[in-house]
């Protein structure tokens, strides 16, 4: 509620300034560095430099508007240009306790959100390609921003956008017909066809007129020949089983799995439009759009009439915002497509649609292996489900090691492998290159998703079979400054949640839940919990209650599972 009281400290000073002296002024409400300073401290240079009197006058009148407030506000005093509130902890403290345990995995819930529709465009693997560690990131990041604008009270709808048409398959078609053998294809479908990938561009250095064949048979599909769509419709088929493991091994699922062939029929259209418009060119028989001169042409169709990706995504934009009537639109794609959503807002605005700025292009760096990108095409891909499994494997050997009486020991050494992965990727801010380390990603200390668990672990064993009443606490206790900081920690749940949502950012939330963790076990190594005193120890079990609410649910909007036990 600290983050409450300066929402409120701020509106009610703007508010008084409005209204006195007709003048709208952004005040900054902040927590002063020096705790010793005071718990909130108000800058008044902006007050001076907009309304021109004195800064004493100013000072004393905003004191003066404070004091009328209901607020719990033990002390004001005033140095030089600022204003220091001290809050009454004791107060303050056990309604933030008491607001959390009442709500439980409802606190932290936002309703900045409500009444709004958000489409997330995320995870979308290639078909007929290895479900690498490279698409952790799209689906990770996109599926705890699911998670976490729900909670700000928000509409979503999640889209699966399949990478499942264009000249890729035309390769692995011509692959397939040159050295495919469908029995021996059938006993590792995904191996086998990444294989045959490689082994396409291998020999397409030798022989470019492969490409020439790939081309056509990619037209050949776009015209639906029979033969061409039941090889797409296989390997697809087979495509989606392995991603489908991933996605039930990681508990995340999707609206829609509408790919990029469910547009085939939609493009016309936006071609049409296009050329209605008068924005349609012809350039050495290619229809291109000109963007202008900070911008390179959008190429719309090949001189073959074949389709573009940016056609496709004219397309599919035009039907989400018709059938899913989004507010915005998240695209959760690597930071080497920034210029394909440039210009494909750019293509929209051009069209004459308002809701450009409604297409939000979230992105992210790459995974990198020695400091290269991993390439299909080359054979250098870590494929995720391997990962998984490895970090499983480590889990259950180091729980065997220390609680080898562990009840369910499987399904606890799967999501501490699972938190491993996934919390080191949503730990770092999503726009910076990650270089990928198994090992570093399956340490279970520091700063890692298990230590996480671990922290929650450790409170459960504290409060199991324990009975404690939230209304009987020793107030004064709040007074103490690790007592404070962690209610402090706890009250700033919502504002973080509200932070990751806006700025796109689950890492946000990662990093205050690691700031929680540790202030809570620095809390846990200062005091004993369980004590003999009731008050003393009510208040002991509340905090701790609260905090652990705090980390599961946080954790949960990050996609991982917390635990009971480890």
């Amino acid at each position: 509620m600290i983050d409450h009281l300066k929402q409120e400290l701020k509106k009610g000073l703007e508010n008084y300034y409005l209204n006195k002296y007709n003048i709208e002024i952004s005040m900054v409400v902040e927590e002063p560095k020096n705790a010793s300073l005071g718990d909130i401290s108000i800058p008044m240079f902006s007050v001076v430099k907009t309304l021109r009197k004195p800064m004493p006058e100013l000072v004393n009148e905003a004191i003066e508007v404070i004091n009328g407030f209901v607020l719990p506000v033990l002390d004001i005093k005033s140095v030089g240009a600022f204003i220091n509130l001290f809050v009454d902890k004791a107060q303050l403290s056990v309604s933030i306790i008491n607001k959390c345990l009442s709500s439980g995995d409802e606190f932290g819930n936002s309703e900045i959100g409500k009444g709004k529709n958000v489409t997330l465009d995320y995870s979308s693997p290639n078909i007929a390609k290895s479900f690498s560690i490279g698409h952790l990131r799209s689906t990770m990041i996109g599926n705890s921003l699911k998670l976490i604008l729900r909670k700000c009270g928000y509409s979503t709808y999640a889209i699966n956008y399949l990478g499942d048409w264009g000249t890729q398959f035309g390769k692995m078609i011509v692959a397939y017909k040159k050295w495919g053998n469908k029995e021996e294809i059938m006993s590792d479908p995904i191996k086998k066809l990444t294989e045959l990938y490689v082994k396409f561009h291998v020999e397409a250095e030798k022989n470019p007129e492969l490409e020439d064949e790939a081309r056509e048979a990619f037209r050949k599909m776009e015209l639906a020949d029979p033969e061409y769509l039941e090889l797409w419709r296989w390997i697809k088929d087979e495509s989606l089983k392995e991603s489908q493991q991933i996605y039930d091994l990681l508990e995340i699922d999707f609206d829609s799995y509408n790919g990029e062939a469910f547009f085939n029929d939609k493009m016309d259209a936006v071609v049409d439009e296009l050329d209605s418009k008068g924005l349609l060119v012809e350039d050495q028989g290619a229809k291109i759009v000109d963007m202008g001169e900070d911008m390179p042409p959008a190429l719309i169709k090949r001189s073959d009439g074949g389709s573009l990706y940016i056609t496709r995504d004219l397309a599919a934009v035009f039907y989400r915002k018709k059938e899913y009537k989004f507010d915005k639109i998240l695209y959760v794609v690597g930071n080497e497509q920034k210029l394909h959503f440039n210009q494909l807002k750019k293509l929209i605005d051009k069209m004459g649609y308002d809701f450009a700025d409604n297409v939000i292009h979230v992105n992210f760096g790459l995974y990198l292996t020695n400091g290269k990108k991993a390439s299909t095409r080359k054979g250098n891909v870590t494929k995720l489900y391997d990962v998984l499994q490895t970090a499983i494997k480590l889990a259950y050997d180091l729980i065997n090691s220390k609680n080898p009486d562990l009840k369910d020991k499987e399904r606890v050494a799967k999501y501490v492998g699972i938190a491993a992965i996934v919390f080191g990727d949503l730990k770092n801010f999503r726009g910076l290159d990650v270089e990928f380390n198994l090992e570093q990603s399956v340490k279970f200390e520091g700063q890692t998703g298990p230590y996480l668990q671990y922290t929650g672990v450790r409170i459960a064993s504290i409060l199991r079979d324990k009975e404690f009443d939230s209304n009987n606490c020793e107030a004064a206790l709040f007074e103490k400054p690790h007592y404070f900081e962690l209610v402090k920690m706890v009250s700033q749940f919502k504002s973080t949640i509200e932070k990751a949502a806006e700025e796109c950012a689950p890492s946000v939330i990662a990093k205050y839940l690691l700031s929680l963790a540790q202030s809570f076990n620095k809390f846990y190594s200062l005091e004993k919990i369980n004590v003999e005193d009731e008050k003393i120890r009510n208040t002991n079990f509340a905090l701790a209650k609260s905090v652990r609410i705090v980390l599961n649910e946080g954790l949960r909007l990050l996609g991982i599972q917390y635990l009971d036990e480890m």
